[in-house]
């Protein structure tokens, strides 16, 4: 396994003495946002991860390996260059095999993490049941991935182009814990509300922490969810999202978009048809996320010294 790793020489420091590492996804950057938007954001992200007191590990495909963590050039390179694959599960061999640059999905990052040692993740939001899934069969291999790997999983919700209810189902189904930081309403990645109650609450980041150590001491395998709501002053009122929603859903159907090519569409339509609006509240719920991380990885950090 190791020949296919390459781990930032301070990324294999901190996890070899104990201290806190914060996991970062990179489909963001390639696929989520347009430059330079993109590539400020991740440096922003990984410095709100280090004044928090964690050590930020950007995880993409390149050259043939994982790596697990980037440096500056390296995050200028996926955030500009137009030829980045976007990697789930089942490209991770090819893409590798091929020596192709790839930005990781969430269910690709996180299993890199857990290769590396990496318990706590960071992304803005994570991939679920589409909403026309009766017909298409799309369920992202994110939820699969949470059955199976280890790691917490620090977002704002299930994307809200998705079918939140059947992937709160889907979720349970698997015995992935789902807890919602400070509320009782599960949100709904660019609004605070989804029309869903929260299968579990917890208001304190040790109680989370604590919640991750009992788990995982149990041997009960998989993710924890933890949905951390967009700030208030940031979100997307989700009655007005969702008719941004409904136009984007039917522009894919119009124009035959399918398969991994579906969320971006989507998130870019939503951007150029809120004015931006979505693209602000995405780059504001990620920093959101990765204050919340960091803050978790020093805690879990703790119950292990």
């Amino acid at each position: 396994m190791y020949q296919y790793l390459e781990i930032h020489p301070e990324v294999q420091s901190a996890l070899a003495n104990g201290r806190p590492v914060v996991a970062l996804e990179s489909t963001i950057i390639s696929h989520g946002m347009p430059y330079p938007q993109n590539l400020k954001t991740a440096i922003e992200v990984e410095d709100i991860v280090r004044n928090n007191g964690a050590l930020p590990a950007t995880i993409a495909i390149f050259n043939g390996k994982c790596y697990a963590g980037l440096a500056n050039e390296q995050l200028e390179y996926f955030a500009s260059a137009k030829d980045v694959w976007k990697v789930s599960l089942r490209d991770m061999p090819y893409v590798i095999s091929k020596k192709l640059p790839g930005a990781t999905t969430v269910a690709a990052t996180m299993r890199i993490a857990s290769m590396t040692g990496i318990k706590i993740f960071v992304t803005g939001g994570i991939g679920g049941v589409h909403r026309n899934a009766n017909e298409t069969m799309d369920v992202s291999a994110d939820l699969t991935e949470m059955e199976q790997t280890s790691v917490a999983v620090v977002s704002a919700g299930i994307k809200s182009i998705l079918d939140i209810g059947l992937t709160l189902e889907y979720l349970e189904t698997k015995g992935i814990p789902v807890v919602t930081v400070g509320q009782n309403e599960f949100p709904s990645f660019y609004s605070r509300k989804s029309g869903f109650s929260s299968p579990l609450r917890l208001d304190d980041i040790d109680e989370i922490a604590n919640m991750l150590h009992a788990k995982w001491q149990m041997g009960l395998n998989g993710a924890v969810l933890i949905a951390n709501p967009v700030p208030a002053d940031q979100e997307i009122v989700a009655e007005e999202m969702e008719v941004h929603i409904q136009k984007a859903l039917n522009a894919t159907k119009e124009k035959k978009i399918t398969g991994k090519e579906v969320t971006p569409f989507l998130l870019q339509y939503i951007s150029e048809h809120t004015k931006g609006e979505s693209l602000e509240a995405n780059i504001a719920l990620i920093k959101n996320n990765a204050r919340v991380g960091a803050e978790l990885a020093v805690a879990y950090s703790k119950l292990h010294t």
